[in-house]
């Protein structure tokens, strides 16, 4: 669709995805409008061309306010993690806030919305086979909290499309890595102790890993050729966990993991782990939540995102080597 020259507004713009998003925009010429917490850590958005502004998804009237005059709306802001203390403050940003940014976005008379859900909403197959877009999945089938909020908001977002013309197109991204993963997400500790030679064991699970500019880049191809109330997963290389920390060690030069151990072997851990984290406030590095996703293989095919909008994701090894070598840089990783 033809790009108007109004402001183009980006929620979480300070996060992984988020970040590469707005640099995205920006090679690509568009004005960006960042909205960001007060709280928000800003490395990721320091030095850029962007406008500022300051609100938060449980607010609504920060939200009309920041996008006010825009003519699109990236929605990538989330509440991402695994294990939470309070799981009513992620329903509250990742499905009201999603509810009340879209309605805000139709207030200002956008001309296109980018919803970014999760290939986490999907359904995944019992025959082992490729999930796709159209794989069937339900409320109940959503293991956790981050799951099921993100599931419910983007029910919300179609729901908004169908009854009241949101002109918004769905991604769905895998597993994202690369720079600037400050976090970092939940992906990206595994990465960090990978590299670092402290990951001696793995379960037998599997992911789908892409690059997080790849990801960026299929966000605006959303925009410009994506149809309003379609989704497109914008994944990469299908791999088992395995297979990924043997990457991670070939690039970190270390030597991979040799053990793998039933997950009913963690699960003790990862009780332990977020007893501490409720005792102390620090989010596991194992959890229940984690360890009933890792029950099946998050394969996916990207092939309608690749057959719509000429989205093209590279290698896993190379968003890998990219995210060692930040994380390295940024001093988290030896």
């Amino acid at each position: 669709m033809p790009q108007s020259d109004k402001p183009v507004l980006v929620t979480g713009a300070s996060g992984f995805v988020g970040a590469a998003v707005v640099r995205a925009l920006l090679a690509a010429g568009r004005k960006v409008r960042a909205l960001l917490r007060p709280s928000s850590d800003r490395r990721n958005v320091e030095g850029l061309a962007v406008e500022l502004r300051f609100g938060s998804l449980i607010e609504p009237r920060s939200l009309a306010a920041a996008i006010e005059g825009c003519g699109a709306l990236y929605h990538v802001a989330a509440d991402y993690r695994l294990w939470v203390r309070d799981p009513e403050a992620m329903y509250a940003a990742n499905v009201e806030g999603t509810r009340s940014l879209m309605e805000a976005a139709l207030a200002a008379g956008v001309d296109r919305v980018v919803y970014t859900s999760s290939v986490a909403t999907l359904g995944w197959r019992a025959d082992g086979k490729i999930a796709d877009e159209t794989t069937p999945s339900t409320l109940a089938d959503m293991v956790g909290h981050y799951k099921r909020s993100k599931f419910l908001a983007e029910a919300a977002v179609r729901d908004l499309v169908q009854t009241r013309s949101l002109p918004a197109v769905i991604v769905n991204p895998s597993t994202p890595v690369g720079p600037r993963d400050v976090k970092p997400t939940p992906t990206g500790r595994i990465i960090v102790e990978a590299a670092s030679g402290r990951m001696p064991a793995y379960v037998d699970t599997g992911l789908n890993i892409v690059h997080v500019d790849d990801v960026a880049r299929g966000h605006l191809l959303a925009e410009e050729k994506g149809r309003v109330g379609e989704r497109y997963i914008l994944g990469g290389e299908n791999l088992t966990l395995g297979e990924i920390l043997r990457l991670i060690a070939s690039v970190a030069g270390r030597k991979p993991p040799t053990i793998q151990v039933p997950a009913a072997l963690v699960w003790p851990v990862a009780v332990i782990e977020e007893a501490l984290g409720r005792l102390i406030g620090r989010e596991p590095f194992a959890t229940r939540e984690g360890l009933r996703m890792a029950r099946h293989k998050m394969f996916f095919s990207s092939a309608k995102a690749e057959r719509e909008l000429g989205y093209h994701p590279r290698p896993a090894r190379e968003g890998l080597a990219d995210a060692v070598a930040w994380f390295r840089q940024a001093g988290m990783a030896r």
